[in-house]
C-alpha cells in the first residue's frame, strides 16, 4: 500500500525562516540569540505522523576573543514540540551543543553535538519548510546530519594561501548507548570545497565509519562491519 504524508505549514512569528537577535557585542565578547515557531499540522496514513507537528525551536551562539589571533566560540540549540502533554519528558530535544577555539589562518576546532562532515552537501537542499534535505542526511546516523561526539576542524581559505578553498576533517567518537538504529562505532569524515567566482563545487566523502557491535549483528542480511559514503554537488 503506497503511502503519503502531506504537511500544511502555518506561519506564526517565523516558520520558515529563522530569526536572529544580538543580546551583547562588547570587547571583542558575542552573544547572539535565535529561533522560530512553526506551527504544522501533518496528513498523513502513518498514524505515528498524522497530526500537530508545532514546535519551537531556539538557541545562542556565542563568541570571546582570546587575543588577536585565538577566538573561543561555542552554540547550543534545542526544540520543543509543542504537540505534547505537558507532563511528557521527552517534548525537548538538545540539537546542536559544542565548544570550541578558533586560530587565524590555521582554522577552528571544536566537540560536542554538530552537523556531520556529510551535511556539507546536503545543506545544499536542506531549504525548505519541510522534507528538505531528507535523502540521505538523518539525524544520528553517524556523520550524516546532527550528532554526537564529533571532534570538528575547519579551514577557510586554505590557511589564507588559495581564497575560496575550505576543508574539514571531522571524527566521530563511538556511541553504543542507545538504540540500534542510532549506534555507531569510531569513524572519521572529510569535506573540501572550492568556491569558483561564485559557483561552488564541494566533494565530501566520509572515508571510514565501524558499526557498533550490536549494530553489526543486527544488520542482517547486509554485511560489512562498516559504514561508507560519499557526495558531491
Amino acid at each position: 500500500m503506497n503511502k503519503s504524508t502531506l504537511a500544511i505549514v502555518v506561519s506564526i512569528i517565523a516558520s520558515a525562516s529563522v530569526h536572529a537577535a544580538e543580546v551583547y557585542n562588547k570587547n571583542g565578547n558575542k552573544l547572539d540569540v535565535y529561533g522560530k515557531v512553526k506551527a504544522m499540522h501533518y496528513m498523513s496514513d502513518y498514524d505515528s505522523k498524522d497530526g500537530d507537528q508545532s514546535y519551537v525551536r531556539f538557541g545562542f551562539k556565542g563568541e570571546t576573543q582570546i587575543n588577536d589571533q585565538l577566538t573561543g566560540y561555542g552554540r547550543w540549540e534545542a526544540e520543543f514540540a509543542g504537540n505534547k502533554a505537558e507532563s511528557d519528558s521527552s517534548q525537548q530535544k538538545t540539537r546542536l551543543a559544542f565548544a570550541g577555539l578558533k586560530l587565524k589562518d590555521i582554522g577552528s576546532f571544536d566537540y560536542g553535538r554538530n552537523l556531520g562532515a556529510l551535511y556539507d552537501v546536503e545543506a545544499w537542499t536542506d531549504m525548505f519548510p519541510e522534507f528538505g534535505g531528507d535523502s540521505s542526511a538523518q539525524t544520528d546516523n553517524f556523520m550524516t546530519k546532527r550528532a554526537s561526539g564529533l571532534a570538528t576542524y575547519r579551514n577557510t581559505d586554505f590557511f589564507g594561501i588559495v581564497d575560496g578553498l575550505d576543508l574539514t576533517l571531522q571524527y566521530q567518537g563511538k556511541n553504543e548507548d542507545r538504540d540500534v538504529k542510532k549506534q555507531n562505532g569510531d569513524g572519521f569524515g572529510t569535506s573540501v570545497s572550492y568556491d569558483f567566482g561564485g559557483q561552488r563545487f564541494c566533494r565530501q566523502r566520509r572515508l571510514y565509519s565501524l558499526r557498533s557491535h550490536q549494530g553489526a549483528k543486527s544488520a542482517a542480511p547486509r554485511t560489512g562491519d562498516k559504514a561508507e559514503a560519499w557526495a558531491t554537488v
